[in-house]
């Protein structure tokens, strides 16, 4: 059965998909900023009612798989994301970050990649998370991922829905 979450006028079950890509595609993440980057992400969910329910990332972008809670301007959420997991990682990997930034440079890219999870059970989009953060054939999908989800080409979601990646696996 689905799981549903309530507020206090509303069911819900809001499942993305969302994609932060570093500036320039710098492979500048390394593991220990990974985990310490998926403990800010939980608080600032937390913090707005959401829940991280998945993540995972290579050296030049992350993968986060959210459960929101729909009084949640998006916009604004991944924006919050995005600033307190650079504040916090520029504070703790100084030393690491300012070898391929200059200055005051962004850590992340200004576009973002969201996407709806709509027919995907959580269980395989798990999965294909994991995948990519293991490096394992990036180009098969599980069956059931492709027909429920759809194809974009969007350059902020370079490894996830262009082709190459995911795209020649998803039809339209």
């Amino acid at each position: 059965m689905v799981e549903l979450r309530s507020s206090a006028h509303a069911v819900f079950r809001i499942h993305l998909h969302v994609v932060f890509v570093t500036k320039y595609r710098r492979k500048v993440l390394t593991q220990a900023m990974l985990e310490v980057m998926r403990s800010v992400l939980e608080r600032v969910l937390a913090a707005n009612r959401s829940v991280l329910i998945g993540f995972d990332g290579e050296p030049d972008h992350v993968h986060l798989l959210i459960d929101l809670q729909p009084d949640n301007n998006l916009s604004n959420l991944v924006s919050f994301l995005k600033s307190a997991s650079s504040r916090i990682l520029r504070q703790q990997f100084a030393e690491q970050l300012n070898k391929v930034s200059w200055g005051k440079a962004k850590l992340w890219h200004d576009s973002k990649c969201i996407v709806s999870c709509g027919g995907a059970p959580l269980e395989i989009l798990r999965l294909v998370v994991a995948r990519l953060g293991a490096n394992s054939q990036p180009n098969v999908l599980p069956k059931q991922l492709e027909s429920s989800t759809s194809r974009g080409r969007d350059p902020a979601c370079p490894d996830v829905l262009t082709p190459g990646r995911w795209g020649d696996k998803l039809g339209r």
